[in-house]
Parts: C-alpha cells; structure tokens; sequence
C-alpha cells in the first residue's frame, strides 16, 4: 500500500482544523488566476462529477459556495508516497469546531460542525471525480454574504476568464466545468470504455465554430436567460478551454417533458449526416399526436464521450426522472452511452432508419428486388417473434446470404427494432411500422444541410413560436367543438368526448376497421382469460385481398384485452380486433386502464414550470431560500408588463417587508 495521508493520525470526517484553505496547493493564487463564474452555476456538486485537476474541483465548490453563501476549507488532502495526490476532502467553513484556547481571551467560537462538504479522488483516467457529497447545512446560509467569507476573497468581480470560441474572435465568457452528471441510481459509475474512445474515428475535441458563431451562441442564451427564468444550459469545455458540447432546453421544453415522458426519440440525424450543425434532439409527442421538443444539444462529434455528456446533462434539467423508452438510430456508440445513462429504459433501434439501409448495403447483389420484399414481408407481416426468425431464416437459405455481415449483425439485435418483439413495450406512435411511416425531422423547413449555426439559432424562436401555435390551436378546437361520430358504435361515442380530435381520427379507423372482421371462435380458456382467434380481411399488394388471424386475450373478470397486433403499445389505443371481441362480450365501454390521459382533452395541462410549495420541506433553510426565490421571479415577471402591475406588484412587496420586519421584532425584541 503506497497510499497515506498528510495527517499522521487515521483520517476523521471531522479533524478539519489543520488544512485551513490558505496557501494549501496554491489554491489562492489558482483562484486569483482564474477568476469567476459569472452568473449560476450550472449544477450543485453532485456524485459522478469529473474533473481535469484538483484545482478544477476546489474552484467549482468554491463558486457554488459563493453563490449559496457559505465559505469553503480543505478538510482533508491524502497523498501518496510518491507525493501526488489522490483524495481529497472539501468542507463548510463552519465544519468541526475550534480547539479550545489557553487565550485570556480567546475568540467565540464561530462554527457549528456543519455536515456540508464534499469528497473526491483521482480516478485510473486520470480525473477527479465526486464521489460523496452532502449539501444540507446546519446553519442558515445568504447568497448575499458569500463574497465575505476568506475562500472567496480573491474571486473579483473585475476579472473574466476568456474562452477562445472560435480562431477569429476574442470573446468573454464564463468558464464553466466539463462534468459529467450521474443519476441516483447509477452509484456513480460512469466510466467508459478508453480504448473505444481512442477507436472513435470521428473524434473531435470542440465544436468546428464559424466567424460569428459564438457571438451567435452567447446572444442566444442572453436572450433566453432574460425571457426565460426556468432556462436550463450547461456547456462543455475541453481542456484548452474551448466549447466541446452543450445542451438547452427552455421552461416549456421541461413543462411538456412532465406530462408526455414515456417516449422520447433522441434524434441524430443532423450530426450524423453531414450537416452544418451538429444537432441532437430529444423529441416526443404530444396529446394531439404532434412531436415537441424536450431539449437540443450541440456535439464536437458521433463519439461516446460526447453521448454520456449530453444525456448526463438532460438528465439533470429533467430531475433525474429517465424516459420508459428510447428510440435512437442503429449506432453502437448511441446503444453504449444509453446503456450506461439510461441503463433502466428500454432502449428501441429505428425501424425505418434500418430498413432504409438496406439498398446500400444490398443494393449490389443479383436478386436484390426479391430479396428486398422478402425481408418487408419477415419484418413488417410477422406477428410473432417465431414467425419472423422463420420468415428470416428463409431468406437467408434461399438467397444464399446468410454470411452476409451487415444482416447478421442487425438480426442480433433483432429484439430493438423487429416489431414481433416490441409488442409489450409502450411506443405512443412514436415507432414506424409500416414502410409508409415516416418521422419528419423536427425542425424541417427551419434547417437543412446548408443551414449555418447562426442562422439556426436566429430561426429557432420563430420555429418554436410555429411548433407551439399549431399545439394551442389543436386545444381550442379539441375543446371548443366535438366531432360527430362517423358510426353508431358505442366506443367511438365514449371516446368523442375524451380523446383530443386528431386521436379521434386514428381511433376511428379502427372502429371502421372492425367491419372488415368476422368469425371470431374462442380456441381456449386459462382460468378466466380466454383466447379468441378474429379473421381479417387485409388488403395486400394492389387491390388483392388476404385473411389474416389475430389471437386476442380477454379476462372478462378483470376486463384486460390484448391482441397478438400489439397496437395498443404501439399507437396507445385498441385495436379493431380487440373492440370486435369486447363488442362480443356485450361490453360497451372501452375499459378505463386503455384510455389513457396523455390523449385527453379534458386534462388541464400548464405550460411553465409548477413552483408549489407542495415539494419543498418547510424545515430546510435551501428548500425555503429556493421556493422564496422562484416566487419572487414570478412577481417581478408580473409586474414588469404594465406601469398598474408595477405599482401593485411594489406595494405588495412593501406591505411583505413590513409585516417581516414586525416578526423580526416579534422574534428578537429589542
């Protein structure tokens, strides 16, 4: 064992006096040098943050510190023998207490044995990482009184760090920590693969920015910032200091997140196919079936790295609560830094951006065009997984291209993105099953491979602004009007009244669908669960004809249906074969559990974010300081739109200063 500690007695949590802050490892003149963070801190240490060096990890702390309104001491620092350092301690200034004095008059003592602090080592990659933190206090803390405790001394509000956005400008701007953000229940490993990030061909290390982008960057979050209280960014900056990544999403992005989180597309199509800016999306669907935006982010490159930073990030904006499911193109960088992120999701591959593959990597063999329809007909016609690998088999054996590497590779992973394998996982429309499905890019008409990242984020507003209307004009017509049934079917009449209309539609072709089944026969019974087989007329190719055989389950106690068509998971509604039989069973109304609420238009949906005391524990000093915080911004954000609401808004503010001043006397009396 080569590792010991400075203290020559076995390390405490609480020996806190010997490594006061001044002249320990330089760390005034680090802090002196790099001056500080302009604005919020981003994130509040949190386990699985890492760190380039020491001083990163102190500097961070301290600026956190700062603005909490506490000061920062260097409980502990542990060296090995070699002298480097490999652990650290960083605490309170309120940690621990004084030892006692001979002193005639020795001074009061001062702290509380504060429990704050934080704790991390050096790593085998060679970077810091957090590995236990407490942020509760003991005490009462004021962002107004950091600035004069002794840790933050040096941190001038003259003084800026500059980072070198781009080769042709010199811009100020905050400097902000790479870190990467772990969730609570991923014990804080987030280590990844160093060989496959060295065998990660397209590897670049910061953002390949154009004459004015940065200036375009930093307007585009000012603006926001002022607009937008609940604006949420972080940046990545790589060790020379330069932009690497960076992700945002605004209120309405995190609101909508809170209602429609059961399925998320993460898109990459803009960083992967060679456009101007290297965007990726995270996207789901709404009440009315239309996609919105959860956040966007930035990358240097397609590599894992620069995956597990961005979605450690959206992770944190959205409160550590992961999607059910994810649906990501086929990418085996994608599939790794979504197994360590997310590693409870299922994690669903695209099926038309497979399928889509398949002229170029087949396009060159001689029964291409037979080839092509047979692989249709396995992926799109199976309905179970054994009626697929023997569909697929059959390919393989007559075509002669078994060996073939690209095919054997996506039937591997087969169970993402066959849909005989998905019919129990919920997908919300979001999953295209038939080759005519097709999920348009979420900005289309706003950026294309020509789009320049100025120009885009001049658009983004106004493509929101569009996103958002097409939302609020689909509610007033959901809620003002009523469509007519089509039929006189008695679940189309319920769910008239519940559904948003566009699900309607969708609905609706269901019922109408279930004109074309007919014969149905119970083939067995389990207990109560008793299993139909329902034929269908389906039309094929051309104007032919086929019958199909669907098996639906039905519980009559319980009132649960499922059909082998798996469209209820799929689209989120029954399917015509699964009404057929509920119409059978004299049942007349779409059991409750299938009508769900993300397609409700009588759900009263918000669009900023709830600032409740109903989540806030009253006992602590930062949950109070926090909700007091919001509440405050919400005022001046009501009280700037018109010179009446100014006034009131004012008074209102006197009238809150005067009743605390009473409680004050009330409280410590003169």
């Amino acid at each position: 064992m080569d590792e010991v500690s400075l203290n020559s007695e076995p390390v405490a949590d609480d020996d806190a006096d010997e490594f006061e802050i001044e002249g320990d490892c330089g760390m005034t003149e680090f802090v002196g040098q790099t001056g500080i963070i302009q604005g919020e801190n981003p994130l509040p240490p949190a386990v699985g943050m890492e760190f380039e060096t020491y001083e990163d990890v102190y500097y961070f702390y301290n600026c956190y510190a700062k603005e909490q309104g506490f000061g920062v001491r260097v409980s502990n620092t542990w060296y090995r023998k070699s002298k480097e350092r490999y652990r650290g301690k960083l605490s309170c200034s309120s940690a621990g207490f004084k030892k006692k004095s001979e002193a005639n008059h020795p001074r009061p003592e001062t702290r509380t044995g504060c429990p704050a602090m934080i704790k991390f080592r050096l790593m085998d990659s060679k970077r810091w990482r957090i590995i236990e933190v407490e942020l509760e206090h003991n005490h009462l803390i004021n962002p107004s009184s950091g600035k004069f405790y002794k840790s933050h001394k040096h941190m001038g509000v003259g003084t800026k760090r500059t980072l070198q956005l781009e080769g042709t400008e010199d811009i100020q701007k905050i400097r902000l920590f790479r870190t990467v953000i772990v969730d609570a229940e991923a014990n804080g490993s987030v280590d990844v693969d160093e060989g496959e990030l060295k065998n990660d061909a397209m590897y670049s290390n910061q953002l390949k920015l154009k004459k004015g982008d940065g200036e375009a960057i930093l307007n585009f979050f000012s603006r926001w910032q002022l607009t937008d209280p609940d604006f949420f960014y972080v940046l990545d900056i790589n060790e020379n200091q330069c932009l690497r990544n960076m992700f945002w999403a605004d209120a309405r992005c995190r609101v909508a997140y809170s209602y429609f989180s059961d399925v998320v597309v993460i898109d990459t199509t803009c960083l992967t196919s060679e456009y101007e800016v290297p965007l990726v999306l995270f996207v789901g669907v709404n009440h009315h079936g239309q996609s919105i935006l959860f956040g966007c982010g930035l990358l240097a490159g397609d590599t894992t790295e620069s995956y597990t930073w961005l979605f450690r990030a959206w992770l944190t904006c959205i409160l550590g609560r992961p999607p059910q499911t994810i649906i990501t193109d086929h990418s085996g960088i994608l599939q790794t830094a979504i197994a360590d992120v997310f590693p409870r999701a299922s994690h669903c591959l695209c099926l038309s951006n497979i399928m889509g593959k398949i002229p170029g990597k087949l396009g060159g063999l001689l029964e291409y065009e037979a080839i092509k329809v047979a692989l249709n007909r396995a992926v799109y016609c199976s309905l179970r997984p054994e009626e697929f690998e023997a569909a697929w088999e059959e390919v393989m054996q007559q075509c002669g291209i078994r060996g073939h590497e690209w095919l054997q590779a996506i039937y591997e992973i087969r169970k993402r993105w066959v849909p005989a394998y998905l019919k129990e996982t919920f997908l919300a429309g979001m999953f295209p099953v038939q080759p005519s499905d097709v999920i348009p890019l979420f900005f289309e008409g706003y950026l294309d491979k020509q789009t320049s990242l100025t120009e885009f984020l001049e658009k983004y507003d106004q493509a929101l602004q569009t996103k958002r209307e097409l939302e609020a004009l689909a509610d007033m017509d959901s809620k003002n009007s009523s469509l007519m049934p089509k039929t006189s079917c008695s679940f189309e009449s319920q769910v008239s009244k519940l559904y948003t209309h566009e699900i309607l539609r969708m609905f609706e072709r269901e019922v109408e669908g279930m004109l074309s089944c007919f014969c149905s026969r119970q083939i067995n019974a389990d207990g109560p669960v008793a299993t139909y087989m329902v034929k269908e007329q389906v039309q094929v190719e051309g104007n032919q004809r086929d019958r199909r055989d669907y098996e639906v389950y039905f519980n009559g106690s319980e009132l649960d249906v499922f059909c082998i068509c798996g469209l209820f998971n799929l689209r989120g509604y029954l399917c015509k074969h699964a009404l057929y039989i509920l119409g059978q069973n004299g049942i007349e109304e779409i059991p409750p559990q299938y009508i769900l609420s993300r397609w409700r238009k009588d759900v009263k949906r918000t669009y900023v974010i709830d600032h409740s005391s109903s989540s806030i524990d009253i006992n602590n000093p930062v949950h109070r300081y926090d909700h007091l915080f919001k509440r405050i911004v919400q005022a001046v954000e009501e009280g700037r739109k018109s010179h009446d609401r100014y006034r009131t808004a004012v008074q209102a503010l006197d009238d809150i200063f005067n009743k605390l001043h009473l409680v004050n006397l009330k409280d410590h009396p003169l």
